[in-house]
């Protein structure tokens, strides 16, 4: 079971922190990914992390603004998230993957949040 937290509303140029807290199976061997969701576009990757966060991968629009990270436990994943414009305003999702490499494709991913409304004002 995944759970997000730290959506709401922000100012162009703030940043928030995005909480993705895993339990009930074995996340921790899981690569995870961050998606999002505009009304009327499809869910699109944001980024993704492995197991050992040794390596990320990040959607063009958001490097060096987004950063993933995942606790030392590996049971709970973080996006802060920088310098948001009003284009990052969207449902963002959680989600953990049992495959080892990071997918940008959400089929690949068998497990989601909820997911969290993230809104930047103009």
């Amino acid at each position: 079971q995944l759970q997000a937290s730290g959506g709401g509303l922000v100012q162009a140029g703030g940043s928030l922190r995005l909480s993705c807290a895993a339990s009930g199976g074995t996340f921790r061997s899981y690569s995870m990914g961050w998606f999002r969701q505009a009304p009327g576009k499809e869910r699109e990757f944001v980024a993704g992390i492995v197991r050992n966060s040794e390596i990320t991968k990040y959607e063009d629009s958001v490097k060096g603004r987004f950063t993933i990270s995942r606790d030392s436990a590996k049971t709970t994943v973080y996006l802060q998230m920088s310098s948001l414009n009003p284009e990052d305003t969207a449902v963002y999702y959680c989600a953990a993957s049992t495959f080892g490499i990071i997918y940008r494709r959400p089929e690949y991913y068998s497990y989601w949040d909820q997911g969290t409304q993230v809104t930047v004002s103009s």
